[in-house]
């Protein structure tokens, strides 16, 4: 079993926006900017809210990635 307990590897199934700025290959300005509210061009994966963070799911964003 993995350190994170998901079985994907060294992969974490939660990630920070910066996380998954990273693994999306665009700036974390430009996700902040996607999952705000009233953003023009809303981001298709939403993210999750643990305590006051904000982390996205990485099977979600797998799977919008593979739609693309």
């Amino acid at each position: 079993m993995s350190k994170s307990g998901t079985g994907n590897g060294s992969l974490k199934r939660l990630l920070t926006v910066q996380e998954a700025a990273t693994y999306l290959g665009i700036s974390p300005g430009h996700l902040y900017n996607a999952i705000s509210t009233g953003a023009k061009k809303p981001f298709p994966v939403r993210p999750k809210r643990v305590g006051g963070a904000v982390r996205f799911d990485i099977r979600e964003l797998d799977r919008y990635i593979e739609g693309l």
